[in-house]
This record gives structure tokens, C-alpha cells and sequence, in this order.
């Protein structure tokens, strides 16, 4: 993976307003959150070898059985 331009993290952290340690490990932790949950949403249409809502698509008998949080310590 390739560093990110230094213009594109200046804008975010002007953006998000990142003056102190601890506003920087929230926004950290939120793109964690989203990547992590963008990666089990892919793992699970690849498992199911459908897309949510595809219904139209779908081969197999299994299925999604809801959404419910989950806590992962990273």
C-alpha cells in the first residue's frame, strides 16, 4: 500500500479538525471501524457469491440472517 499524498492528509486533518493526540486516535478508530466493516461486507458477498439485495443473482440456499454489532479489539 502506497503512503498517502501529504495534500490529501493535510485537508482531512483540517477537515476533521485534528488539533490533539486524542481528536487523532478517534478519527483513527472511525477509519478503522468503516475499513473493517467494508472488508466483512466484501467477505460475505464473496462467501454468498451474491451482492446484498441481489436477489435476482442468488445460486446458493444460503443466506444473510441479519446484522447485529460486533466489538472487534484491534
Amino acid at each position: 500500500m502506497s503512503s498517502l499524498p501529504k495534500g490529501l492528509l493535510r485537508g482531512f486533518i483540517q477537515q476533521e479538525n485534528l488539533k490533539f493526540i486524542k481528536n487523532i486516535e478517534n478519527a483513527l478508530k472511525d477509519i478503522f471501524r468503516d475499513t473493517i466493516q467494508e472488508a466483512l461486507e466484501a467477505e460475505i458477498e464473496e462467501e454468498l457469491g451474491y451482492s446484498k439485495y441481489d436477489l435476482a443473482n442468488k445460486g446458493t440456499f444460503n443466506v444473510r440472517n441479519g446484522k447485529y454489532l460486533k466489538n472487534v479489539k484491534s
